[in-house]
């Protein structure tokens, strides 16, 4: 007698080997965006700064627009699959690295001026950082920024602090909703200057990493 073929199908499932994989690869296997960054990517110029905003900024150098200056740099995030942590790995080209005020990643669209949500010189300054034009260090879920007020004279129509997505409130405080950002396509790093802290010297919008 022959067995019946819908009963012969869940019998050869249960001779399949496991497939479960060994959860210690989640903290050593990654997920990858990556950012090439330039002046041409910020939505503004310096010289465009609120007016209310250029006294509590205090740039103390000249502007440059942004098709005269020469800043590049490159930035990946490798995100640990079990999204305990992160690592960030960046380089600039034609930077003073003594030059540099302020490095964050910001939560926004392209052409969109973002909150910060990850603040690169809480323990020590962005220049000191990229003192050789490379950094590279760990970000934990302490280092994800809660903000809890703006400042009086930005008035941002979403949520504050990157809304884990539109219609909530919730704020996102974690790796894995950093990461949801990123794959989302509303991550960017950017370079503040003496010259440019409004805007920014330059800008990278993250996206998955292709392999080569």
């Amino acid at each position: 007698m022959r067995t019946p073929v819908l009963l012969a199908l869940p019998l050869a499932l249960f001779t399949l080997p496991a497939l479960a994989k060994d959860p210690a690869l989640g903290a050593t296997t990654y997920t990858v965006y990556e950012a090439y960054m330039s002046p041409a990517q910020e939505p503004g110029e310096e010289s465009e700064t609120p007016k209310a905003l250029e006294k509590s900024l205090g740039a103390t150098a000249p502007s440059t627009p942004r098709e005269n200056r020469k800043s590049r740099g490159y930035g990946q995030i490798r995100f640990a699959k079990d999204l305990s942590k992160a690592y960030v790995d960046v380089e600039i080209q034609g930077v003073n690295a003594a030059d540099i005020l302020m490095f964050h990643i910001h939560c926004g669209p392209p052409g969109v001026l973002g909150p910060i949500i990850v603040d690169f010189g809480e323990s020590e300054s962005p220049a000191k950082k990229l003192a050789n034009g490379k950094m590279t260090l760990e970000l934990t879920n302490k280092n994800v920024l809660f903000v809890k007020d703006m400042p009086k004279s930005l008035k941002p129509s979403l949520p504050e602090s990157c809304p884990a997505e539109l219609g909530f409130l919730a704020q996102t405080k974690t790796i894995a909703g950093l990461e949801y950002l990123a794959r989302k396509g509303v991550l960017y790093f950017n370079l503040h200057t003496k010259a440019h802290t409004y805007y920014g010297e330059m800008r990278g919008q993250l996206y998955p990493a292709k392999e080569e």
